[in-house]
């Protein structure tokens, strides 16, 4: 039987959880750090030991529900698995829907400095800007949406439950803008759902190479440095994806059993994916913000989801199959750290109708500089209609 039902939802983390986080990190076995070793070899001791302290003694979780129910908030089941969601409607009468799609490490948190400027642009000092009702939804597998129940979940799957989602929402043309795993969804969704998608904006948007000598004797200064950024990545910052690709169970039970592990594994790419004109990756985002993040992922036992979320990808024949360039008008959003994309390479599989380049803010733009994406979302949606 089908259960079309959207069932109104908020969160409650027991007390229970939170005091077993607490114990668990108090009984962290920490390892030696070898003298004169920063952060080259992962995150330092010294370091992690201190963040783990503020998350155990000082990190007000609560305060984080409160602000995450001051919003509706919503689950659904598709295709047998429950999704959750932030729906928030604009007052404005022609706001267009608009889907947000967040990538790892990352959650429906990381667009709570965008909700006010998207929805009530007037309010935020920008009344001639464009208006948008929000949906945020917890991908499948990650944060509120709880644990994966089936294996098969690929990102063309997502893309399907995204689609019936805003489908059952009543919003039959949306756009969609996503980055990190946002930005192989989202531009799914345009090809595969391209009569209901009338945009599609992208950051952290992953580009190839296209062989052809004369592109590659094109390429300006600056896309050279982002290309040889991504020569570097593969070869020396891609273990996670492969550890989570190939082996997603075995990287999973260290990640599900071990607060300390989990925080540790994911400040590493705060650390290495912001801006790196910051230091310190609290630097860069909000330390609270961060341990709200990674609070979500230990609290809702997501572990093993989250990792086979990679998997899947790897080994889905759709991904790598050739397809058609995508029709669906692309805004493209570049930032300066881990943000590979190319315009030339991209143009040759999305409809570019918009490409912006930053000189601030990294791989987690939404929560290092939220006014420079909702500024570029708003500039790109808002030349749809004009």
């Amino acid at each position: 039987m089908t259960n079309n039902e959207i069932r109104p939802f908020r969160i409650e983390i027991p007390q229970a959880d939170l005091d077993d986080l607490r114990a668990r990190m108090q009984r962290t076995r920490w390892i030696d750090e070898l003298p004169g070793t920063g952060w080259e070899r992962g995150v330092p001791t010294a370091y992690l030991k201190e963040l783990a302290g503020y998350w155990a003694e000082k990190f007000d979780w609560r305060a984080v529900e409160t602000r995450l129910n001051h919003y509706p908030q919503f689950t659904t089941t598709i295709d047998g698995q429950n999704v959750h969601f932030l729906h928030i409607r604009s007052a404005v009468a022609d706001a267009t829907p608009l889907l947000l799609i967040h990538g790892w490490p990352g959650s429906v948190v990381d667009f709570l400095d965008m909700i006010g400027p998207l929805v009530d642009p007037k309010a935020h000092g920008d009344a001639d800007a464009p208006a948008f009702h929000l949906v945020i939804p917890s991908l499948p597998g990650h944060g509120f949406s709880g644990p994966l129940t089936e294996a098969g979940w690929h990102d063309g799957k997502v893309a399907g439950a995204l689609a019936e989602l805003m489908a059952r929402l009543g919003y039959d043309r949306y756009g969609v803008q996503g980055g990190d795993h946002g930005a192989f969804i989202a531009p799914r969704l345009g090809r595969e759902h391209s009569e209901h998608v009338l945009g599609v904006h992208v950051n952290a948007l992953v580009t190839f190479p296209t062989g052809d000598p004369a592109d590659m004797a094109a390429l300006t200064d600056a896309e050279k440095r982002r290309l040889g950024a991504m020569k570097k990545f593969q070869e020396d910052g891609s273990a996670y994806m492969q550890l989570n690709g190939s082996r997603p169970d075995t990287i999973a039970q260290l990640l599900a059993d071990s607060p300390t592990g989990q925080l540790g594994w994911i400040v590493e790419k705060y650390k290495e994916w912001t801006d790196q004109s910051h230091e310190l990756p609290e630097q860069a985002i909000d330390v609270d913000r961060m341990l709200a993040v990674v609070s979500i992922y230990w609290l809702t036992d997501t572990a093993r989801s989250v990792a086979n979320f990679y998997y899947e990808r790897f080994h889905d024949a759709a991904m790598f199959a050739p397809k058609p360039k995508g029709t669906v008008p692309t805004g493209v959003a570049v930032f300066t750290t881990a943000d590979f994309a190319i315009r030339r390479f991209a143009e040759q599989a999305h409809n570019v109708t918009h490409w912006s380049e930053f000189y601030a803010g990294g791989h987690f733009p939404a929560l290092e500089v939220p006014e420079l994406l909702t500024g570029d979302i708003r500039d790109f949606f808002g030349g749809l209609h004009g």
